[in-house]
């Protein structure tokens, strides 16, 4: 039951996968950078991502790991935020903004009422055929 011989997508190294997706020496790293971020945290309530980013030295792209995560919340934290994943602006919760999502929802009505339409299309089709063959013996 031994774990695969990976590289560690963050630092290169070779080691054996078993759960987590990166390097022991890493999860330390990562460990000690949400503790670095959750202390700041604490006594600057306002900072943006940017702010914490620039104060801890830990990467954007890390904290909004933490946020995504549930690691950071940001019930209390009201310049926090992470990025939309289709247009990157700042949301608090899901993986897209109301904007994107109300357009992916009604391109995907589109999208079904589409192919509502061409299975209606064809069941006329179908229909006519029945009926004319129905009725040209």
């Amino acid at each position: 039951m031994g774990g695969d011989l990976t590289n560690c997508p963050r630092c290169g190294k070779l080691y054996i996968k078993y759960s987590k997706s990166v390097c022991p020496s890493c999860v330390q790293e990562v460990e000690q950078q949400y503790i670095t971020c959750a202390e700041y945290l604490r006594e600057h309530k306002l900072v943006s991502t940017y702010e914490l980013s620039e104060a801890t030295g830990v990467s954007v792209s890390q904290i909004n790991q933490f946020i995504r995560e549930g690691r950071i919340s940001i019930s209390d934290l009201p310049n926090l935020g992470y990025p939309c994943e289709i247009c990157g602006a700042l949301i608090r919760e899901g993986r897209f903004c109301k904007a994107c999502a109300d357009r992916l929802n009604k391109d995907i009505q589109k999208v079904l009422g589409d192919k509502q339409a061409q299975e209606s299309e064809a069941d006329k089709q179908e229909i006519y055929y029945q009926f004319k063959n129905r009725f040209n013996k």
